[in-house]
């Protein structure tokens, strides 16, 4: 594998994306870049009501994330690693899940264009996770806007997602099944997930599927 500079995280709402992103950058002491979903005026009403929002909310998001994927260029100059809890092209697993007709029209016709000046990372980690774990890591967190936020529109976003990322051939990918892994909490846990990222012989696509502990 290439030296791996930049390191992107992605997951289901409730993965642990952003705890993974927190923890790899302490340690690196890599520039953090975090999704800013709580600047989106428009995604609690999402919640509310996905299909008179879905149009709103996607568009406020996708400029918003190209705006901070574009300082990156300018990051590099200055960080010897960077670690995001996003990969741009995310936005489109959220676009075909609710947008349709003329809304999807005309986001298909804006995507490529933003997405043709996006940096790519050096290596993508796929947090894989069941539903009952990401409901309640939801509920955990208790954030105001991700009240309405339910299990139905989980299990949807969980199979768009491992739709997206089966045929995900962008850059090198590294799927970890955290059915059984406490990156949070157990530090062994974070260490062998750390191993796993930067390790010499790790292939293009690999599946790390951590064993469980007695």
């Amino acid at each position: 594998m290439a030296d791996i500079r930049y390191i992107a995280i992605e997951g289901v709402i409730g993965a642990g994306k952003t705890s993974l992103a927190q923890k790899l950058s302490e340690k690196l002491g890599a520039n953090l870049v975090l999704e800013q979903f709580e600047e989106n005026p428009f995604l609690e009403k999402f919640y509310e009501d996905r299909k008179r929002f879905a149009f709103q909310t996607q568009m406020f998001f996708l400029i918003n994330r190209y705006k901070q994927q574009q300082q990156l260029n300018q990051q590099e100059l200055f960080s010897n690693y960077i670690v995001s809890d996003y990969i741009f092209e995310k936005d489109k697993i959220f676009a075909y899940l609710n947008l349709s007709g003329e809304e999807l029209k005309l986001y298909e016709s804006i995507f490529p264009l933003l997405e043709r000046d996006i940096p790519k990372p050096d290596v993508v980690i796929f947090l894989q996770s069941g539903i009952d774990r990401l409901v309640n890591n939801v509920k955990k967190r208790d954030r105001k806007f991700e009240t309405n936020l339910n299990r139905g529109y989980l299990t949807e976003l969980s199979e768009a997602y491992n739709n997206f990322f089966f045929k995900y051939i962008d850059t090198p990918l590294l799927i970890v099944n955290t059915s059984e892994i406490d990156f949070v909490n157990r530090d062994d846990d974070f260490e062998e997930l750390y191993t796993q990222i930067f390790r010499e012989d790790r292939g293009f696509i690999e599946y790390f599927n951590p064993e469980v502990r007695s």
